[in-house]
Formats: C-alpha cells, sequence, structure tokens
C-alpha cells in the first residue's frame, strides 16, 4: 500500500482566538465562526461531515449526523501569526524568537539605503491595506516612479507597483534587493511583490504576486523526507515560503480554483508521498480586504470540490485540511489574526469521529505527517498518528 499524504492550507482561516491574543489585540477573533454569525449562514456541508462543527469551542451549528474524519485544532507555539511561522511550524520546525515587525514603519536608515541601492525614492513606509495604499498614493506612483512601500502587523516589506511603470522584472529585481537587506537587525519574514493596473481610481491587484521568504533555520519535514527519497510536491506559493527548500515538484497556482484543481490532478495521476497546497485567496482577497461574503463564499467553494478530492485518494491516502493563522474578515483591522487553526483528516483508514481536541502546536501535524511517511519521529512536536490511524 503506497502511502500518501495531503496537506491543504486554507489559508488564515482560524477557529477561535489564542490565550495570548491579548498580546497582540485580538481578543474576540474567531475567523471561521465569525463569519458564519456575520453572514447567518456557511453552508459547508462537507467540512461539517469531517467534524469542522464539532471542534472543541467551535460555535457553529453542531453536525448531528455520523462525522466521517478525525477532528481538533491546533495552538501556535512561535509567537507570531504570519504566514512564514505558520507554515514552518505546521512543517515541524518553531521559531524560539519571531521576526521582526514595524507597526511604525521601517526606520530611515534602512529606508535611505535602500532607495540608493535601487536607484528610486519610495512613498508610504506606513501599515496599511494593500487594496487602499494604491489607491491613495497610486497616482503619486505613476507620476513619479516611486514604488510604494507599506508593510502590516505581520514581519512582511511589501512593495507595489503599477506594471506599466515598473515592469515586473525590474520590480522582482528591487525585491530581491530588499530581500537581501532585510537581514540581521532588520530581519523580516517575507518580502512580496505586489504589482497593479488599472487608472486613477480604479487601481486593481494582478496575479503577478511574488514572495521572498528566508529558509528556515533549521530542517523541516520537507527536507527530512527529501533526503529519504520521497517525493513533496508544493502547490501554491509553498514554495516561496520554504525558499524552494525540500521541494521536488512545484505547480506556482495563483488562486483557490487553480490550486484545488493542480491538487486533485497530482491524485489522480498518483503522484507524490506530500502534497502541501496552500489556496490562498480566503486570505489575500477576503480576510484582508474584510470581505466577509467573499470569504465564506470562497470556504463554500473549497466544500463544493472536497468530495472531488476524496473521491481521487487511494487506499493508503491521508487528506488533512488546516489553515495557517486567522484574518477574521469581521474584527477591526486588516491584519492577521493569532488564532486557533481547524485540522480535519480523512483517509480510508482514518478513524471515524476521533476528537483530537486541542493539540499545543501546530507541529504536531508535521511530525504526524513525517511519522506515517517515514514510520521515525520527526525532532518537534507529537504525532497523533496512533490516534487516528485504524489498520
Amino acid at each position: 500500500m503506497k502511502k500518501r499524504v495531503t496537506l491543504i492550507v486554507l489559508d488564515s482561516a482560524g477557529i477561535g482566538y489564542l490565550p495570548d491574543a491579548e498580546e497582540f489585540g485580538d481578543v474576540g477573533a474567531n475567523t471561521i465562526c465569525n463569519i458564519y454569525h456575520k453572514r447567518g449562514k456557511l453552508d459547508v456541508p462537507n467540512m461539517y461531515r469531517l467534524g469542522l462543527a464539532n471542534i472543541d469551542g467551535c460555535t457553529l451549528p453542531k453536525y448531528a449526523g455520523e462525522i466521517k474524519g478525525a477532528y481538533g485544532k491546533c495552538a501556535e507555539k512561535t509567537h507570531a501569526k504570519d504566514t512564514t511561522c505558520g507554515h514552518w511550524e505546521i512543517a515541524g520546525y518553531s521559531l524560539d524568537k519571531p521576526f521582526l515587525t514595524y507597526p511604525d514603519g521601517f526606520p530611515r536608515s534602512f529606508l535611505d539605503a535602500f532607495e540608493e541601492r535601487i536607484g528610486r525614492k519610495t512613498l508610504g513606509n506606513t501599515v496599511a491595506s494593500g487594496t487602499q495604499i494604491i489607491q491613495e498614493l497610486g497616482d503619486e506612483h505613476v507620476r513619479t516612479g516611486s514604488p510604494i512601500v507599506y508593510t502590516s502587523a505581520d514581519s512582511v516589506f511589501q512593495i507595489a507597483a503599477h506594471e506599466d511603470v515598473i515592469p515586473l522584472p525590474e520590480l522582482y529585481r528591487i525585491c530581491e534587493i530588499a530581500r537581501e537587506m532585510l537581514v540581521g537587525e532588520f530581519l523580516v519574514g517575507r518580502v512580496i511583490a505586489r504589482p497593479f493596473t488599472g487608472k486613477s481610481g480604479s487601481y486593481t491587484r494582478t496575479e503577478n504576486r511574488k514572495d521572498y521568504a528566508l529558509e528556515p533555520f533549521q530542517p523541516t519535514i520537507l527536507d527530512g523526507l527529501t533526503e529519504k527519497g520521497k517525493e513533496v510536491v508544493a502547490i501554491g506559493k509553498i514554495e516561496d515560503i520554504f525558499c524552494h527548500r525540500g521541494i521536488s515538484t512545484v505547480d506556482h497556482t495563483k488562486n483557490n480554483p487553480t490550486g484545488i484543481e493542480s491538487t486533485k490532478r497530482f491524485l489522480e495521476e498518483k503522484k507524490g508521498d506530500f502534497i502541501f497546497t496552500n489556496l490562498v485567496d480566503t486570505d489575500m482577497l477576503y480576510g484582508h480586504r474584510n470581505d466577509v461574503e467573499g470569504y465564506g463564499a470562497a470556504l463554500e467553494y473549497f466544500d463544493r470540490k472536497l468530495p472531488e478530492l476524496e473521491e481521487r485518494m487511494e487506499e493508503g491516502d491521508i487528506l488533512m485540511i488546516t489553515a495557517d493563522h486567522g484574518c477574521d474578515p469581521t474584527y477591526p483591522g486588516t491584519d492577521h489574526t493569532r488564532e486557533y487553526i481547524p485540522l480535519l483528516i480523512v483517509g480510508k483508514h482514518v478513524k471515524q469521529g476521533v476528537n483530537l481536541h486541542i493539540r499545543p502546536a501546530f507541529n504536531d501535524i508535521g511530525a504526524t505527517v513525517y511519522e506515517y511517511l517515514t514510520g521515525e519521529q520527526w525532532r518537534e512536536g507529537t504525532s497523533f498518528l496512533k490516534e487516528i490511524w485504524e489498520d
């Protein structure tokens, strides 16, 4: 029996604020449940069937039928709420110290050096919503050719530029310079290229975003699996988050529909030992824009496609569905929120109706994946394989 794990990250689909959320200003955040309460509905019957509504503390209407999978939620050990820390911890590496954030913008000394390197002045240098700041500063950017730089509550340095003003190759070069500089005393988790198009009053971001992360400072299960000859398939922005390390095969999809179709294809073609998929729309298009209806509809779209993924699973397949942090669109502001992440697990040999309750760290997921595929223990996290696997 070929063993394979597919892990799908519904980007930012948190399920309740963590005990330390007050330190982040996130008390009351609950991405999935608050979307349901705000909309008055959340039509995700397939995730309900896998135990979503029965997760400890969940305020969705309890599912009355027979639960077909194992379910629970995970706390984040790393003191952060960003994409990089979340994914790294899922993959078995927790940071002792989170990346730096810049709630007051980046130091002038850094920006002066950065502007000298790229040969352009910059605009912005503030905490902002990406969709709003291009409307506010887009005209000045088009007039001056100065890229717009901004950050958020997360450890990011984002660079927005109109594709007709700064062509993509040049924007990517500028981002590479920023990535080279944002280390040491200015350590930042990700530099993100945020290209946009359009005219005054109607600027819109394109799908040509590109992320520049750092290599994990220690090995992740991706490294461990590839070293053992396992094929690790990265779908969506996974390759960027891990700086292309520990990855065998890449499909850099740019939205949820193509990410789901790619995952289906790898399952159907019986490829990969570990398929790691990020579905970004929930976060990028809806969470950061406080779009409750759009976020709910994206969760419902994934849920409608979920049976198509299950139909393509073989005897030794395990499918896990989780998130990497929260981004509650009902909550004040447009930043990520410090939340638990849901965990839904299904497979022909996965025990039904098992409540894993609250796992103490995201890296329990990576430890379980690694044990299932190699028979060995990973150095971080506690595997729950024995709790869910039925021979």
